[in-house]
């Protein structure tokens, strides 16, 4: 398995997290930007920069992504897309899109674009907490914790 970053919204906690896990156990993670990104020196991890533009940056995680690999985005259209080729989303505050639940997402995502056109101001998403840090923490080591014991009884 690999993790894939949308890296351009991804918040600095997040991309932490992930630089910390990417040592700890060790796994590839590549962080995808149409922006120039540190990332601290390491064999594990690497910054992708793409050339600017609408989703390039997702375009190319799509591209590049194998099944089973895990995707960390915000962005429910690339959730949608990551999941189709096999692969597995996740967002910044712990929450797994799934088969289930991305139809539903899409369709929201959609009324409040629709809303936001005719003028409503819909507000933003919430600040970014302790609790959601811990839950993406979580999320993400249950997750890892999941694929390994399958790679261990393939073996």
């Amino acid at each position: 398995m690999q993790i894939w970053v949308d890296a351009d919204a991804c918040p600095a906690v997040v991309k932490e997290i992930l630089y910390r896990v990417a040592e700890r156990v060790p796994l590839q993670l590549t962080l995808v930007a149409n922006q120039l990104l540190r990332v601290p020196p390491s064999r594990h991890i690497r910054a992708l920069q793409v050339p600017s533009g609408a989703d390039v940056a997702d375009q190319e995680i799509v591209r590049l992504l194998t099944p089973g690999d895990l995707v960390i985005t915000g962005d429910i259209p690339l959730a949608a897309d990551v999941l189709k080729k096999g692969g597995y989303a996740l967002n910044p505050r712990g929450e797994f899109y799934t088969e289930h639940n991305i139809a539903q997402m899409l369709t929201m995502r959609a009324f409040m674009d629709e809303l936001r056109g005719s003028g409503v101001d819909t507000g933003g998403p919430a600040a970014y907490s302790q609790s959601d840090r811990q839950q993406f923490a979580n999320s993400l080591d249950r997750h890892i914790s999941k694929v390994q014991r399958e790679q261990a009884r393939q073996s």
